[in-house]
This record gives C-alpha cells, structure tokens and sequence, in this order.
C-alpha cells in the first residue's frame, strides 16, 4: 500500500481535533477530582458578649467585707482562780503531860528536872490536810477583741460576704452549662422548612435547679411558613420536654439570680 499523503488544510484540522479532545479529558478529569475532595465545613454560629463587667445583682450586695482579725494570743493563759479552802472546825486537843512512873525500891527516883532549861519536848502537830494538786487554767486562748469577718479588707467593718462578680467569662460559661444540660434531650422535627423553625422557651428555676410551674413556649412566627406549619406546635411541644428532662440543673449557686427566670431559643443548631 502506498503512503496516504495528507494535504496542508487535513493535516490542521487533525493537529486541532487531537488539541481539542486533549482538553476536553483534561476538564473532565479535573471535574471528577474536585468532586471527590471537595468537603464543604458545617455551619457554625457564633455569639459575641455585648455585656461585660457586670456585678451579681444580689438581694443586698456588699463591696468588700473586713478581714478576720484576732488578738495576739499568750503562751500561758492566766489560770482560772481556785475556791477558797473551807475553814477547819475542829482543833487539835492540847498535849497532857505525861504521868510519873510508880516508885518501887529498885527504881531509883527520877532526877529533878532543871527549871531553868526549857522543855524541848515537841508538841504533837495538827495533821497536815492532802494538798491539792495544781491544776492549770483552762481560759480561752480567744480574746473578746476577736473580730470576724468573711473577705480581706481592713478599712470597713461590714462583715458580711462580698457580692460575686458576673462578667463575660462568667456570663460565657452559665450559658454554655445550659446548653450542655439541654441538647441530649433535644430533638428538632423533621418535615419540610422545619429547619427554619425557632421557639423561645421561658421557664422558672428554685435555688435547686429544680423547675418553678410548667415553662412556657411560643414559636417566632418569622419562623413559620407553609411547608413547616404543622410542625410548628410539635416544635415547642419537644422544647419544653426537653427542660423538663434536663430538671433539676446544675448551677453556680452564687449567680441564681442571674439563673432563676430563664429564656431559651430552640432550633436544629442548640
């Protein structure tokens, strides 16, 4: 066979399709792998403090509280006085002299005793009464100057507790507590725009945790459409189970006021 001989006009048109069909593989390729790698991240919502430096609105809150103050204490405390011994009422009898021996011819007679010389022969002494053993006071080490107090100051005399501060950071983790004790009970419906849906929950906690009368929910109606209105009364009906179930919470007992009226929004993303 001879040599198939192409003219000038057969061989750009060849060198064109062969360009083409290259780049066409070429996109395609490259289609099916950003299909394949492309993961696209998960909503998140972000929720910025607008409020900081904020004091616990206590009944009646007290800047700072003195500091426990107290005497400087004695190695020995002073013994407590002992009780005056009772006087003895009885006497000791005097000493009788003692009688002359009877004479007898082979006793000679007693020489005479000399006056002039006194009678060194000792009285009989009173028994001595037991001496009590000594005993140690048993006085207070405390002072009636002691002063009580609950915080560090030493410029007041105010002696109750100091007022805790509710700031940002305080106020970032009372709301992530709550979160954390609602979400395993918390289960949104399903349905068409039921995504869409937020109900507001509003309930009442006793310094327990545990729940004051039954909460109370209503839906934002901006939430509300065609596709999810009949989804919307079982939104807030699972809302309120879900603080029902999360009963009694655990709270900072310091900051139940800023915890006992609550008001929650409830939507897929708690």
């Amino acid at each position: 066979m001879g040599d198939i001989a192409f003219r000038q006009e057969e061989k750009i048109g060849f060198a064109a399709a062969l360009v083409l069909h290259g780049a066409l593989v070429a996109v395609l390729l490259m289609q099916a792998v950003r299909s394949d790698v492309s993961v696209f991240p998960e909503r998140m919502t972000v929720s910025l403090a607008t409020e900081v430096g904020l004091e616990a609105a206590s009944p009646d809150p007290v800047a700072e509280s003195r500091a426990a103050i107290a005497p400087t204490l004695a190695d020995d405390p002073a013994p407590a006085p002992e009780p005056a011994p009772a006087e003895r009422v009885e006497r000791a009898a005097p000493a009788l002299p003692p009688r002359p021996a009877a004479r007898t011819a082979t006793t000679p007679p007693a020489p005479a005793r000399d006056r002039s010389r006194p009678d060194r022969t000792p009285a009989p002494k009173p028994s001595p009464s037991p001496a009590k053993a000594t005993e140690r006071g048993g006085g207070s080490r405390i002072g009636d100057d002691f002063l009580s107090g609950k915080g560090s100051s030493t410029t007041t005399d105010e002696t109750r507790a100091p007022a805790a501060k509710f700031g940002s950071a305080e106020r970032a983790a009372l709301s992530s507590a709550i979160t954390r004790q609602l979400r395993p009970h918390w289960t949104a419906p399903s349905g068409v725009d039921a995504e869409r849906l937020v109900s507001t929950v509003s309930w009442d906690l006793n310094p327990d945790g545990t729940l004051k009368g039954r909460p109370r929910c209503k839906t934002d109606p901006a939430s509300i459409t065609a596709g999810n209105q009949p989804q919307a009364g079982l939104h807030c009906e699972r809302a309120i189970r879900a603080v029902q179930l999360a009963a009694p919470f655990n709270l900072p007992e310091q900051f139940y006021d800023r915890w006992k009226a609550l008001e929650w929004q409830f939507d897929r993303r708690l």
